[in-house]
């Protein structure tokens, strides 16, 4: 797919539903007791999975709408293991996620993927539930994952290696399983985003979070009776950095979510010199929402370092391409995790954008780009199936001097089907 520069982004758009809260509102409603409803469903081909996942272990989820569904939970312990694997497609979150649900039912549990996901790590996942009583078995520290549990779980006290959100929520969905009131409590060397905690709240479990830790206790059912999924930050991230690169650009986005610990490119694009306002700030089920306001502005080089990291993860390669338009040298250190994702994205994302025309280099835990305050040249280059690297060539090709050849770009369906359409709404060409 080619890209063809643009003059300017303007106009008003709202980006689909979050996915990482998605996924989590068709998980807990899943065990929850009676129906939940979700407004504004992130559909995506990762949520896909997810709803396939919830049906395959004997859920009912009725499709009102795109984005509006009934979730009819059977309960803490109602899952049921079904004859075949389940495939979890590429969806880390739901293959890291879903294992604690399933501590607590009875039963062999087989979850797998597509190629892509069977590289990823989930030793991480397996280590703590093996810790919890329950019987884990991966390939080499890769999926498949089987797991078998009598749904007896031991509360435990984890301390994460590595700061991951996904592990983190795991264990705690395990440890509403534990047996004789037991504490489960993990510990984060670096906050990451808090999507569970919150809505575990909404459900009625009591979460109590201390500094770096969160804890959960033992429950005997949840009641989540709605969701309403705010829209996704990761989402509207292309199209604030679009909008900062070329001059002259006034767009605003509604209703996106502005957790905290998922916005970290805000606050890296205002020390940069970004010009983007935050409007009708509010709060939905607990997490924080607003509009953006963004206009075009000059950068300016910075550096990002590890405790920035979890806040900004899958904005790192756009904050590449914004650094590439900037005056001065900038820089990420302490985000090793990228090299875990769906591809190694600290060698893939550096490839692109050298492809490119842009000066930038990879290190073991990030990159170092050079800036030049003009577009950059743009040309072809390849997203090895990566939705991100695939979102990240459409958003160089609209920035870009001689518009950009995306190869699979089709991959950005994964989080954002409709992305191209959206981006093609706003983009100004002369």
């Amino acid at each position: 797919m080619r890209l063809s520069p643009a003059g300017t982004v303007a106009g008003h758009i709202a980006v689909p539903g979050d996915k990482s809260i998605s996924h989590r509102a068709l998980l807990l409603g899943a065990i929850a007791d009676g129906e939940t409803l979700i407004e504004r469903f992130g559909r995506s081909g990762d949520t896909e999975s997810t709803l396939r996942a919830v049906r395959a272990l004997g859920v009912r989820v009725l499709e009102e709408d795109v984005d509006r569904l009934r979730v009819h939970g059977v309960g803490l312990r109602g899952l049921r293991a079904p004859a075949a694997p389940i495939d979890c497609g590429n969806a880390g979150t739901l293959i890291r996620l879903l294992p604690g649900l399933l501590a607590g039912q009875r039963g062999r549990f087989e979850l797998t993927g597509d190629e892509s996901l069977r590289r990823r790590p989930v030793d991480r996942v397996a280590e703590p539930l093996g810790r919890m009583g329950v019987r884990v078995e991966t390939a080499e520290g890769r999926p498949p994952l089987v797991l078998e549990s009598d749904g007896e779980v031991r509360a435990i006290d984890y301390r994460l290696p590595v700061a991951s959100a996904q592990v983190k929520s795991a264990v705690l969905l395990a440890g509403l399983y534990a047996a004789e009131g037991g504490r489960t409590t993990v510990v984060e060397p670096r906050p990451t985003r808090d999507h569970t905690e919150l809505m575990l709240v909404s459900a009625g479990v009591r979460v109590a979070r201390r500094g770096s830790s969160a804890s959960v206790e033992p429950v005997e059912r949840l009641r989540l009776p709605s969701v309403d999924v705010p829209g996704d930050f990761s989402a509207a991230a292309p199209f604030v950095v679009a909008a900062t690169l070329l001059a002259g650009s006034e767009l605003t986005i509604h209703g996106v979510g502005l957790n905290p610990r998922r916005t970290g490119l805000l606050s890296v694009l205002e020390r940069m010199g970004g010009r983007v306002a935050v409007f009708n700030r509010r709060r939905v089920g607990g997490e924080a929402v607003g509009d953006l306001d963004v206009r075009s502005a000059q950068l300016v080089a910075t550096a990002v370092g590890a405790e920035e990291v979890p806040g900004m993860i899958d904005e790192l390669p756009l904050f590449a391409l914004a650094a590439a338009c900037a005056q001065g040298v900038s820089e990420v250190r302490g985000a090793e995790e990228l090299r875990l994702k769906e591809t190694d994205r600290i060698e893939t994302a550096t490839s692109a954008l050298r492809a490119l025309g842009v000066r930038i280099e990879a290190r073991e835990d990030g990159f170092r780009v050079r800036g030049v305050p003009t577009r950059i040249r743009g040309g072809a280059m390849d997203s090895g199936g990566d939705h991100r690297l695939a979102i990240l060539g459409a958003v160089a090709g609209v920035v870009s001097g001689r518009g950009v050849e995306v190869e699979d770009a089709q991959a950005a369906a994964i989080s954002f089907p409709g992305f191209f359409e959206l981006l093609d709404s706003v983009a100004r060409r002369a």
